[in-house]
């Protein structure tokens, strides 16, 4: 029988969203986490506003083994049915740009509305208490931590992937889906900063400059702001561009993304005299533009300059190759990459095939969104479909 109907292990949002919904179905559930208090990576996500879910959430803005995957739970639980919930607690929210949703307060609010929920479907919460075994047997699965062993007869991995190590993350949920037979999809860090090497020295000195370009990756393209660092590149198109890049493969950004390639021609016909600088210096700020002709080798009067000299730099422009060094690594990425494979799962319910009773939702799984709310959607999600299938 044991001791709750179903563990669930970390209460981030989608362990709570999941313990909530099966909560108030009148199960009895246990919901378990190292750490002191739920939600840690909900109040330190949009800058502290909790960026909750994007409204064009779809599955083809999800990375994953199986594109399809994310459809049913993405299909059954949409952005408009998490408005609802926050509605309801009179949580005030924004759109910003590109269909974000942002809390007008505090990330609090999500994390305590999530608590509520929780409360109203009588889940008990076992906090700062560190899992030491997990074992099944006997149609129920073992839970140790603390001095305590409690059972049940489903088991729910929620404790996302080893993102934020400095939050307590882990890979956790991959060593458990491991000791069950579950294959895992190699893990890697994303929406993360790239790093340069000393090739790219020269855009150090950018460090702190903003700009909008076109970043692509293969086929991939997001249109959005870059940032220089001190270590790279960042901001939401490299971020974005991250989640697809492999090791030791160029990106391509096209700094001008509003201009053919041909721009420089037409500036050089209606103001022959202009210098090359000034030009770009009223498209970039001043610190860029010079970086950007440093290396470009080329000064002088428009009118002075051939027309191969100038289409060339504007090619150039249009699609300047980094080949970043590597990146920042799990510590700055905002999520993983990879995780328990798709294949095991039933995209329905997120029970494991072999495994009845076994659960694996959230960041823990081999779906992972576009910067920009769709992570949270997906937590939202395949947390609810879990808690209609306990």
């Amino acid at each position: 029988m044991g001791d709750y109907d179903a563990i669930i292990l970390g209460a981030g949002a989608a362990g709570m969203m999941c313990a909530a919904t099966a909560g108030q179905r009148g199960r009895r559930v246990l919901l378990v986490d190292h750490a002191d208090a739920p939600g840690k990576k909900i109040l330190i996500s949009g800058g502290g506003r909790c960026n909750f879910t994007n409204i064009h959430t779809a599955a083809d803005r999800y990375l994953s083994a199986n594109p399809h995957f994310a459809k049913s739970a993405l299909g059954r639980y949409t952005p408009q049915d998490f408005l609802t919930l926050i509605g309801r607690y009179g949580i005030a929210w924004h759109e910003k740009t590109l269909g974000q949703l942002f809390c007008d307060g505090s990330a609090k609010q999500i994390v305590a509305m999530l608590e509520e929920e929780c409360m109203a479907g009588n889940v008990t919460m076992a906090l700062g208490q560190p899992v030491t075994d997990v074992a099944h047997g006997d149609g129920l699965f073992r839970v140790k931590f603390g001095d305590r062993i409690v059972s049940a007869p489903s088991l729910v991995l929620a404790t996302g992937g080893p993102s934020i190590p400095k939050l307590g993350a882990t890979g956790f949920a991959y060593e458990v889906a491991r000791q069950f037979d579950l294959k895992v999809v190699q893990p890697r860090p994303a929406l993360v900063p790239f790093t340069l090497g000393p090739d790219d020295a020269l855009f150090q000195s950018l460090s702190g400059v903003s700009a909008e370009v076109e970043v692509r990756w293969n086929k991939t393209r997001f249109r959005e702001a870059a940032l220089f660092t001190h270590r790279g590149l960042s901001g939401p198109a490299m971020l974005q561009i991250s989640s697809y890049w492999e090791h030791r493969t160029p990106i391509h950004v096209n700094f001008l993304p509003d201009l053919g390639v041909d721009w420089l021609l037409n500036e050089k016909r209606n103001r022959p005299r202009t210098g090359l600088r000034r030009v770009l210096v009223e498209r970039f700020p001043e610190r860029m533009a010079d970086a950007l002709l440093e290396r470009i080798g080329t000064q002088g009067d428009l009118g002075n300059l051939p027309d191969k000299t100038l289409r060339q730099i504007g090619e150039r422009l249009a699609g300047w190759t980094f080949i970043p060094s590597g990146t920042e690594g799990y510590a700055k990425a905002e999520v993983t990459v990879g995780g328990i494979a798709t294949a095991g799962l039933s995209s329905r319910t997120m029970e494991a095939a072999k495994v009845p009773g076994l659960y694996a939702i959230g960041e823990a799984v081999d779906v992972t969104g576009w910067l920009g709310g769709y992570n949270f959607q997906w937590a939202w999600a395949s947390g609810w479909a879990a808690g209609q299938a306990l």
